[in-house]
């Protein structure tokens, strides 16, 4: 059943016909997402796990966020939806215990980043490549050799270097993963030529963020040809925006009446 869900989320990773994540963060998102028509596969975003437990997305240690994914995989199972997972930068030596764990939980895919969250920067090529390669083999051990691992390069958000973006998505590819998560960062973002001459460089196997404001949109990027659409921490950001919008209104209705 696990090697099933995987391959379905695997055949879902259609280069011009891409797979659009809506990422969750807890349960009651996951219900949300999981229950919409449009809805093929769920992700989770590593960045709002780690808002709604209190810390920073690099602080995010693997077993509060295995906790919390412990409350979110049931909801995409109980909904038939496969769910890849955002492991960060893998968690150094534990990312074969994490890939195992999140297997065990009902995960068929996962987020690998090649920055170091302890220091900052990229891992050498080298050790990048052989993190994917130990991942994919510890989903093998666990009997799921169709697991899918989405490949983040930071390259461009650290250097603005979309070259050595290319270069590691490139060798993570022929390491074994499905596509390749090029991050611009919150501000930069990725230029259309950009996500034009990445595509290309991947056969589209490329996966990238969408926005509403400001970006491209999910018809321009598959019109691109991007196997994999996502929006990270979009959502929670929306929701935190319409909590504070709706506390500053009931409590400045407070102080009014109190006047």
């Amino acid at each position: 059943m696990a090697e099933e869900r995987a391959h379905q989320l695997r055949s879902l990773h259609q280069p011009g016909k891409p797979v659009v994540f809506a990422n969750v963060y807890d349960a009651p998102t996951a219900e949300v997402v999981a229950t919409l028509p449009a809805t093929e596969a769920i992700a989770t975003a590593s960045f709002a796990i780690a808002a709604v437990n209190g810390c920073a997305d690099d602080e995010l240690d693997l077993e509060t966020n295995l906790t919390a994914l412990r409350r979110i995989i049931p909801v995409a199972l109980k909904h038939d939806k496969s769910i890849t997972v955002d492991l960060q930068d893998g968690y150094g030596d534990q990312l074969e215990h994490a890939i195992k764990s999140i297997i065990a939980l009902g995960a068929s895919g996962c987020n690998i980043e090649d920055r170091d969250n302890s220091t900052g920067y990229l891992f050498p090529l080298d050790e990048a490549v052989d993190r994917i390669r130990r991942a994919i083999s510890a989903a093998k051990d666990a009997g799921v050799p169709s697991f899918v691992v989405n490949a983040r390069t930071d390259a461009v958000m650290k250097d603005h270097d979309v070259d050595e973006a290319i270069l590691r998505g490139r060798a993570y590819l022929d390491a074994g993963a499905t596509t390749v998560f090029v991050w611009g960062g919150p501000k930069r973002g990725l230029a259309t030529a950009e996500v034009v001459q990445l595509c290309q460089a991947f056969n589209g196997r490329l996966n990238v963020i969408a926005l509403l404001e400001n970006g491209l949109s999910v018809r321009e990027l598959t019109e691109i040809g991007v196997a994999r659409i996502s929006i990270g921490p979009a959502l929670w950001r929306h929701a935190m925006d319409s909590f504070r919008q709706k506390a500053e209104a009931y409590l400045d209705h407070g102080v009014e009446m109190r006047r």
